[in-house]
């Protein structure tokens, strides 16, 4: 009897928990979101079996600065978006590594407007189009080329090292010096 009360209350954790992922009404959206409309995506995205986590791991699929989606929906903890083509892809915001909800995830991720490559060297729009980072990168392209890392492993963009996920069980680190990378390190 105690074990099946166990498993019952473990099935029932488990539906409350696909139920909180409910989708965000327009009410709950600012003015800048909304469904149906197209952004472009902010930074260099990697997505395996058409889901994105926002941990930011640096493997699969890779989605370019400045492609073009169309919003479908935001939900507490994931947005569905549609790419060229009719692919869909969904986001999961996993807050504890963004700091952030969905919402924000969304704005730090889309806008309505394409990122000015003209504002990087050379060096730097080459590294943003093949997602890759460099020695003489500056912040702003690095997270452009390769998104935000972790707040579990950097909390602060202010820090000199950050610290990204290469994948689920390796990290690397991205060194400053004067807001320059100086330094990669596996």
């Amino acid at each position: 009897m105690r074990i099946y009360i166990h498993g019952l209350i473990v099935i029932l954790l488990g539906l409350s928990l696909v139920a909180c992922n409910k989708k965000l009404t327009s009410n709950e959206l600012p003015a800048n979101v909304s469904a149906g409309g197209t952004y472009y995506t902010q930074v260099v995205m990697h997505y395996e079996k058409n889901v994105y986590p926002t941990t930011n791991y640096q493997v699969g699929t890779m989605i370019p600065v400045n492609t073009p989606v169309k919003l479908v929906e935001i939900k507490e903890k994931t947005i569905d978006l549609e790419m060229n083509g009719g692919q869909k892809l969904t986001l999961k915001n996993v807050e504890k590594h963004t700091g952030d909800n969905t919402v924000q995830a969304f704005n730090k991720l889309f806008s309505r407007q394409k990122v000015n490559l003209d504002q990087f060297s050379a060096l730097e729009r080459e590294h943003i189009a093949s997602g890759t980072v460099a020695v003489g990168m500056s912040k702003k392209a690095v997270t452009t080329a390769i998104g935000y890392p972790p707040i579990t492993k950097t909390a602060n963009l202010n820090a000199d090292t950050w610290v990204y996920w290469r994948h689920r069980f390796n990290t690397f680190n991205v060194n400053f010096k004067n807001g320059k990378v100086f330094e990669i390190v596996d």
